[in-house]
């Protein structure tokens, strides 16, 4: 790994800033096509820390091309090109700060639900587990451990928030906000995803315990897999050599940090305390070790 400077946030004069999110920087290029640049902050808690991730952003961007590469058989996606040199020319002439962390994608119109798959009992899903024996409407066995398996992959949205806390919510709450033909649809597709990529991913050595899906209706009127895909901004993955339920389990994704976190004296609330150079460089390692692991290569 090349020891490079942390991008915080770009900023490009002759480029419209759609909008910027927790991770990524959005700009308008036309009509049709957006410009995602994903940066190497990171954010825990719905806080975006002050310290930055180094290369994070190449992970994700080179991680999310590899699966919508290989999921394309499942799901039609809005990623066109992660290649600077095929981008328009207002691109091209920031291809120095843009390259490597950059998407040109179709634009969408966006549906305000986060797709959530967990094929184990972790996070959020746990915790709901303890108070009610249920995860956002599915009632599970009794007497299910932290991180076990669950006998079948389970649909869970939530509420997408640019700030504060997503919601998990019930399917029924989810066809209310974007209607039941559209969550059927989407329910369906998250879940085709999760078990191909969940194949893959344990052929190769990484459990998914968890992932987020996102999706839009593009001009066309075709519903297509958008944002990032299979990160481990988005997922939680387990080395599989050390999968052991009944505790909270070793990860290659920011559960590090969540964990690190944990320890400190704070509310959860911002201002986000720093992280120490060995919690970040860490970090940085565990994402460049799931990139290699899930796709053979070295980033």
């Amino acid at each position: 790994m090349s020891a490079l400077s942390p991008v915080n946030q770009t900023s490009f004069t002759d480029l419209e800033l759609v909008r910027r999110g927790k991770v990524r920087d959005v700009y308008a290029v036309d009509a049709e096509r957006l410009l995602i640049v994903a940066t190497d902050r990171i954010s825990a808690f719905d806080c975006i820390l002050p310290t930055q991730i180094a290369r994070k952003g190449e992970v994700l961007t080179a991680l999310s091309r590899f699966w919508f590469e290989r999921l394309a058989h499942v799901t039609p996606h809005h990623l066109l090109t992660t290649d600077i040199a095929q981008m328009p020319e207002q691109i091209n002439r920031h291809a120095e700060e843009l390259r490597g962390r950059s998407m040109l994608v179709r634009r969408t119109e966006v549906f305000p639900v986060e797709c959530v798959v967990r094929g184990y009992l972790a996070g959020s899903g746990w915790k709901d587990y303890q108070r009610t024996g249920e995860i956002c409407g599915h009632k599970l066995p009794p007497d299910l451990r932290e991180a076990d398996k669950l006998p079948a992959p389970i649909f869970t949205p939530a509420t997408k928030a640019e700030e504060g806390h997503d919601e998990n919510i019930s399917e029924a709450r989810m066809r209310e906000i974007v209607g039941t033909d559209v969550t059927a649809h989407l329910r369906d597709t998250a879940l085709a995803l999760y078990r191909a990529a969940e194949a893959h991913a344990h052929a190769r050595g990484i459990i998914i315990a968890d992932t987020k899906f996102e999706f839009g209706r593009a001009q066309n009127g075709e519903i297509i897999l958008i944002d990032e895909v299979l990160t481990p901004d988005s997922s939680r993955f387990w080395p599989a050599s050390e999968y052991e339920p009944g505790r909270a389990q070793s990860s290659f994704d920011k559960q590090y940090v969540r964990d690190y976190l944990e320890t400190l004296d704070w509310d959860k609330r911002p201002p986000a305390p720093p992280l120490p150079p060995a919690v970040a460089a860490a970090t940085t390692a565990r994402y460049f070790e799931a990139y290699r692991l899930l796709t053979g290569h070295e980033l």
